[in-house]
């Protein structure tokens, strides 16, 4: 009995923790939130960072001791088998220990090259991922948009049809009133089609997981809605004044030129590490020999001579180092110019989304349209004309927008 005291305050508990639950899966993750999911789940991320992980530790095994050797002969007199001798042999060569050293430096520059690539993965798929978003928000836009406009023309069907019936309007203005509510129609549905592929492209970079909030389905996961996803506006992105300043700092994180420099400056310690290839390769052990009837105990002392197998290293190392510094700088143009192009096409965006809001403030909205036209003070030709005007002039601000927002997410890819 004294156990069933407990079960209300558990059931209450349990109510209170689904309720939170509930308003958790609720919450509109926006495009910050949908890329931190990406992030923890997509696959390609995944598989990187593991090869790089592999990579790094085959790179560090480079600079490891060589196996130890241990050998044993044993002979026995042709004549008299019961004489017999045993020797074993126990060595370990190694390169001059200066070679360690230098292949240590020249390593480390190549672990920096390998979590720069890795980062340089993670900015791809990720400004993958918030153009996709930025896709869905305009396309979001402008479905509500036709979505009104489908709205307004059905109206407009039922209205034109009572006046048909009434004799108060003719057939050929009640077909085109139709005809309109069939092309907003059609315009909508192929809207919502464009909008789901673009979800199930967001969710493949999620690894198939579903994005929050959204649940799993039978069939899958279930593909949430642009407003669910908060997909359905634009945080603003003010464009930066001064250029240099900010493709200075952009040009100096940019993950892919990191790697290069790294790449390059492991190719210069390489070249030191190849001139070093002609010191001697060591080897010390320990030798026991029976031969004169008791054992005999000594150290084994060796030295190889690189005479033929380091020929034109230090050539071919010097070849790399300078082809990677020209990949570099030749990758340090191509990315200053693209820079330049993307400040270049987000100015001018920028500057006729402003013309387009001053304009469009100014014009008259739909609902003095439609009394006009109720009105007989303009004729129904004169309000398709105006409406359209309002529409595409509308749905042209949002693709601006958008496209706004594409250049400056591509700007500002190295913050990702």
């Amino acid at each position: 009995m004294k156990g069933m005291k407990h079960i209300p305050i558990i059931l209450c508990t349990l109510s209170s923790l689904m309720a939170g639950g509930t308003a958790l899966g609720q919450e509109r993750p926006g495009i910050e939130g949908i890329l931190q999911q990406i992030e923890l789940h997509n696959r390609e991320l995944q598989a990187a960072t593991q090869l790089a992980r592999a990579e790094k530790l085959e790179q560090k095994s480079s600079n490891n001791l060589p196996d130890p050797t241990l050998s044993y002969a044993h002979l026995w007199d042709s004549k008299d088998k019961n004489i017999t001798v045993g020797e074993l042999v126990v060595s370990q060569s190694f390169d001059f220990p200066t070679r360690y050293l230098s292949r240590g430096g020249m390593n480390r520059h190549l672990y920096s090259s390998i979590d720069a690539a890795t980062e340089a993965t993670r900015q791809r798929i990720l400004l993958e991922a918030k153009l996709l978003c930025i896709e869905i928000t305009t396309l979001n836009r402008q479905q509500k948009l036709l979505k009104e406009r489908m709205e307004q023309a059905e109206k407009l069907a039922k209205l034109y049809q009572k006046r048909l019936q009434e004799g108060d309007a003719n057939l050929i203005e009640t077909n085109k009133i139709e005809l309109e509510r069939l092309n907003a129609r059609t315009e909508y549905r192929l809207g919502e089609i464009a909008i789901r592929n673009k979800t199930q492209q967001l969710l493949a970079l999620n690894g198939n997981q579903p994005l929050l909030p959204g649940r799993p389905t039978p069939l899958g996961p279930a593909v949430p809605t642009a407003d669910t996803l908060g997909l359905d506006h634009f945080k603003e992105q003010p464009l930066p004044g001064d250029l240099v300043t900010l493709m200075g700092e952009l040009m100096e994180t940019d993950p892919s030129l990191r790697a290069l420099k790294s790449r390059q400056l492991a190719a210069e310690k390489s070249i030191g590490l190849n001139k070093q290839g002609w010191l001697p390769r060591l080897e010390l052990g320990y030798r026991r020999n029976t031969e004169s009837g008791h054992p005999l105990n000594g150290v084994v002392v060796g030295f190889s001579f690189p005479l033929f197998e380091n020929r034109s290293k230090v050539k071919s190392a010097r070849s790399q180092a300078t082809g990677l510094k020209l990949q570099r700088e030749d990758a340090q143009d191509k990315e200053q110019a693209r820079l330049s192009s993307l400040y270049e096409e987000a100015y001018q965006l920028q500057q006729s989304i402003q013309e387009y809001q001053s304009t469009l403030s100014a014009q008259q909205n739909l609902t003095l349209l439609e009394k006009a036209l109720m009105e007989g003070q303009i004729s129904l030709i004169d309000y398709f004309v105006e409406v359209s005007i309002i529409y595409q002039s509308q749905s042209n601000l949002f693709a601006l927008e958008g496209e706004y927002q594409r250049a400056v997410a591509e700007l500002y890819r190295s913050r990702l």
